[in-house]
């Protein structure tokens, strides 16, 4: 039998009501199983889902650290405990993204020899399998061993996730040759051309993010987050001038009936909350960190992702991809 899915109910920007929504949408037109953690009085109607009740809720503005502490109660210090205790396959949740990842990772622990967990997400391809970053944002400071296993977790993953046979690995520079970059790059850049079993080819730069000529971008998370959200802005900025300027005359209006089509498929390529989420690699469970602003659609797509690293057995892959030899 297929364990649920634990979701914390309480975390978003549009909690609880989106997320129950995308929670029914995952369940009947998936057929996932899924479990909300949330306090009852506070979720209203949960559309027939099973509810595990709790009696807290960490705030978007919550110190992450202190509050996985005091609020041992809370939805999702819940949901990390139910995959720990084997009642759930995976957590996700679209709250607070320093709780989510301190309660991952103090329930259900690191995978042996893992330095830090560390944030894979997906940046989306056109007509093939999307690349992913790796570190996107839970390690602002990190060292050459710990985007080692970065780039062993984010080939492993997109090997478990997409199939890649012998995915690609570039490490994100200011430059291609092994000579650019800052101390942590170029030392890096050393290791991971040394390592057997890893396909790395080399450095890549910003302009390399889309379309991605590699399968895993490695970089530390302040560089990771920040190159992911200044993509975001950019295709959005991008599409929002493409419809602003379509329909604004008739020639253009003409063009539109034309291009929409075409457009409006791309557009679901790139749009965020098709993506599914993000996830937490080097735990000894699975957890999935959705949007803050995530909508029902962004949540169905989220739990589909826990889903399939729960059928793909990304755990278990992740933990034979790891060097244990590395110095922290």
């Amino acid at each position: 039998m297929t364990l649920p899915i634990a979701l914390d109910a309480m975390g978003g920007d549009f909690a609880p009501a989106e997320i129950i929504a995308g929670a029914r949408r995952a369940v009947d037109e998936l057929g996932l199983s899924v479990t909300l953690v949330g306090v009852r009085e506070l979720m209203g109607d949960p559309l027939g889902l099973e509810v595990v009740s709790c009696s807290e809720v960490i705030a978007m503005d919550d110190d992450p650290a202190s509050s996985v502490r005091k609020k041992k109660d809370s939805s999702l210090v819940r949901c990390a405990e139910l995959v720990r205790d084997g009642k759930a396959s995976a957590m996700v949740s679209a709250g607070n993204t320093g709780a989510t990842m301190a309660s991952a990772l103090l329930r259900m622990g690191r995978l042996s020899g893992v330095i830090r967990p560390c944030i894979v997400t997906p940046i989306p391809r056109l007509n093939m399998a999307p690349a992913v970053l790796v570190d996107a944002g839970a390690n602002a400071e990190c060292t050459p061993e710990m985007l080692v296993q970065f780039a062993q977790m984010g080939a492993a993953f997109h090997s478990a996730h997409y199939g890649s046979a012998n995915p690609s690995v570039g490490l994100l520079s200011i430059g291609e040759e092994p000579t650019k970059g800052t101390p942590l790059v170029k030392e890096t850049h050393a290791l991971l051309a040394q390592l057997e079993g890893l396909n790395f080819v080399g450095n890549v730069e910003g302009r390399d993010l889309i379309p991605a000529p590699v399968d895993v971008i490695v970089t530390d998370g302040f560089t990771g987050n920040v190159a992911l959200k200044t993509l975001e802005g950019a295709l959005r900025f991008i599409m929002g001038a493409v419809l602003n300027v379509i329909g604004t005359n008739e020639t253009t209006s003409q063009a539109g009936e034309a291009l929409f089509p075409y457009l409006m498929p791309l557009a679901s390529q790139l749009t965020p909350e098709n993506q599914g989420g993000a996830m937490l690699l080097g735990l000894k469970g699975i957890c999935v960190i959705s949007h803050g602003s995530s909508n029902a659609t962004a949540i169905m797509n989220a739990l589909r992702v826990a889903a399939e690293m729960d059928a793909a057995d990304v755990v278990a892959k992740l933990a034979s991809s790891i060097v244990t030899d590395q110095k922290a």
